[in-house]
């Protein structure tokens, strides 16, 4: 088990708990991200993956324990403290989080119109270039309506870009799109922090997708942390739940075809 990072760490769960109800969630998590690193979490359905997400946005509080984010004790923080936080750091929603009734190009431009100080064409000029960096240029004037489920996740990528955050928190990116799609919205989450050094958290349950970003992989089973060290390490890893996770990821399963 990796150690806490107590320099650097711009993320870091310290014994974290959360239950609702009766039901535990989270079990005693402790973790770090550190600067411009990208950590994916991983698990089974269930196991407290996005409730982690929900923590650090400071839409949840934990039962006990302390978080920090953007190297700030938020465990405490009010509303009015965490949306300073918010504009740190952004969340890409499964479903894209956008409004049906903005264009692309409008839904981009939200965060910019939200900051002012930009007149239409300087808005737009960035617009353009955020759509161009995630390959959905040519879609500016359509609908969300009229785009795929791997558009959308891109055009979301480009709004969350629109707020100059340090950190993005991605949930579940790769999920009910195709395997084209799945590694070409890996190629992006690799390429924005290569470029833009951004701090980011994955979660997933698409080992591909994680051997292909992650500086590290936090692996959690019923609610607790069985395992958190880098992809290489991962691989090697003795405990059983990651191995059969493993296990499963390699399986091919082309020949599991209905006849035509």
């Amino acid at each position: 088990m990796a150690e806490i990072q107590e320099d650097g760490a711009y993320i870091q769960f310290e014994k974290v708990n959360k239950a609702f109800g009766e039901k535990v969630v989270l079990h005693d998590v402790s973790f770090d991200v550190r600067t411009g690193e990208t950590v994916c979490i991983l698990g089974r359905s269930g196991v407290g993956k996005s409730v982690a997400l929900h923590h650090i946005m400071g839409f949840l509080k934990p039962d006990s324990g302390r978080v920090r984010v953007a190297y700030e004790d938020i465990t405490d923080y009010s509303e009015a403290q965490l949306e300073l936080i918010r504009k740190k750091v952004t969340m890409v929603f499964q479903n894209g989080a956008l409004f049906d009734s903005l264009t692309v190009g409008e839904n981009v431009a939200f965060p910019l119109r939200e900051h002012g100080g930009l007149d239409e064409a300087q808005m737009f000029q960035i617009v353009d270039g955020l759509l161009e960096m995630v390959n959905v240029g040519e879609y500016r004037d359509q609908l969300p309506s009229d785009l795929s489920t791997g558009m959308k996740r891109s055009v979301a990528i480009a709004r969350a870009l629109a707020a100059q955050p340090e950190c993005i928190l991605y949930d579940e990116p790769t999920t009910q799109v195709d395997p084209l799609t799945a590694h070409l919205l890996g190629d992006l989450i690799r390429k924005l922090k290569s470029q833009l050094k951004l701090t980011s958290i994955v979660v997933t349950h698409d080992m591909q997708l994680a051997k292909k970003i992650a500086d590290r992989i936090l692996f959690l089973h019923e609610g607790q942390v069985v395992f958190f060290g880098t992809p290489q390490e991962m691989m090697h890893s003795t405990v059983e739940i990651v191995r059969e996770f493993l296990t499963l990821d390699s399986l091919d399963l082309s020949y599991w075809r209905k006849p035509a």
